[in-house]
């Protein structure tokens, strides 16, 4: 059953948005207003099923190197759809949060996402978790110099206070859409035992039906976290 054995976070790389408007000769920043739409699907299953902890990979460090109009294009984007989703936001109870360097970010699109943080902090159904401006080595490296700075001594438990968000559990399922199957630099110390899953469909495509293939076959798999196979 689709309801047993549920991950209570998932992670997503959203790739394909630039191919899904080339396929369409649209301009690329069309391809991300598309995936704009697969985002509020996404998160009204993730809802609907219960899950409490959603990771989307929104911009990482290297997307920077972009061209400058699509660059500009994404954080005039990213502003404009914060303000406009804060209602939904609330009704449905979902918290965001954000996982990255903030404030190397433009000043109006700080300031979006300090407010939007603001605005939902108290809110339980769902944490949706947007990783801007991220760099899963650039989190690592920061953590360590944390931990060097206070004098501590870096154990698996101790290390992890010293991440972005400490509290947030590691991911239970990893998924990738576009048919990539890499990485790319994603929550690289907490998913050393998620369950990956890639799939061909490019991220403004990504349905329901897909989300359950996902799940189900997430739920196929025994985790055993480096431990032998039960009987």
């Amino acid at each position: 059953m689709v309801n047993d054995n549920l991950p209570t976070h998932i992670a997503i790389i959203m790739d394909g948005n630039g191919r899904w408007a080339q396929q369409r000769s649209l301009p690329r920043l069309q391809g991300h207003l598309a995936g704009v739409n697969a985002v509020r699907r996404v998160t009204e299953y993730c809802k609907d099923f219960n899950i409490k902890y959603l990771t989307l990979y929104a911009f990482s460090r290297e997307n920077w190197d972009r061209p400058k109009e699509e660059v500009n294009g994404l954080m005039s984007l990213f502003s404009k759809v914060i303000r406009e989703e804060i209602n939904d936001l609330k009704k449905n109870k979902i918290r965001v949060r954000f996982l990255g360097k903030i404030d190397e970010l433009p000043k109006n699109v700080k300031e979006s996402a300090l407010w939007i943080q603001e605005q939902t902090k108290n809110l339980k159904q769902l944490n949706l978790i947007l990783a801007f401006n991220y760099s899963g080595r650039a989190e690592i490296i920061e953590a360590a110099n944390k931990a060097v700075k206070k004098g501590k001594k870096v154990t698996e438990e101790s290390f992890r206070d010293f991440l972005f968000l400490p509290d947030v559990p590691d991911p239970d399922l990893f998924i990738r859409t576009s048919g990539e199957l890499r990485i790319s630099n994603f929550l690289l110390y907490q998913i050393a035992y998620t369950e990956l899953f890639f799939t061909d469909e490019l991220w403004p495509d990504f349905n329901k039906d897909q989300f359950i293939k996902a799940i189900r076959s997430y739920q196929k798999r025994e985790r055993r976290f480096g431990n032998i196979q039960r009987t």
